[in-house]
């Protein structure tokens, strides 16, 4: 069991051990992330951080004094991307995306929204690119956003196939600390001159 202390006081226990890594992985791509984005904070290596969803609350029901429970909701505008942040001077911004399909990753899971905000970031000099977890496969890959958006454009078919995953992107090593070590291939892909 690992322990995280933040600044703030707040402090978070991981509970992952070696011989649990295999088991829910479908649904831990997200929490695999933030537990990285932690070390690396902790670390002083990077500060990237999850985005919060914009949501509008329009109807809060309040059984109790502290047990008030949000029963109406939506959101007020498409949220961007999942996670921003800086590492090495330089503004990150990317996606991250898990699929159960053995075969490709379908399109339909990357909206146009973060299509276009992505192009953006890349236009403005920031640094995009998409995780991608094939669960099937128990393997996860970067892909440069520029890439994998002309990738998408160039189809003419609703998915990609799982082997140009493997032929074009950047398999993630996996561990404890950091427990995604995604920033070693973005160094790779984008800070090839400082190696």
């Amino acid at each position: 069991m690992s322990t995280i202390k933040y600044p703030t006081g707040a402090t978070v226990r991981s509970s992952h051990t070696v011989k649990d890594y295999h088991s829910g992985r479908g649904m831990r791509l997200e929490n695999d992330v933030n537990e990285s984005n932690a070390y690396y904070k902790a670390a002083d290596i990077a500060l990237i951080y999850k985005k919060p969803t914009p949501i509008q609350v329009v109807r809060v029901d309040y059984p109790s004094r502290n047990r008030a429970k949000i029963v109406e909701a939506y959101y007020r505008t498409p949220s961007t991307t999942d996670y921003n942040g800086v590492y090495k001077g330089k503004y990150i911004d990317f996606e991250a995306k898990e699929t159960k399909n053995k075969t490709s990753f379908p399109n339909f899971l990357i909206h146009p929204h973060q299509i276009e905000h992505l192009l953006n970031v890349h236009y403005h000099g920031g640094i995009g690119f998409f995780i991608i977890r094939f669960t099937y496969h128990n393997e996860t890959y970067l892909v440069d956003a520029c890439q994998l958006i002309d990738e998408i454009h160039s189809l003419n078919r609703e998915s990609i196939p799982y082997i140009w995953f493997q032929e074009n992107g950047h398999l993630i090593q996996e561990g404890l600390n950091p427990r995604l070590a995604y920033l070693k291939e973005v160094d790779r892909l984008y800070f090839k001159e400082e190696q």
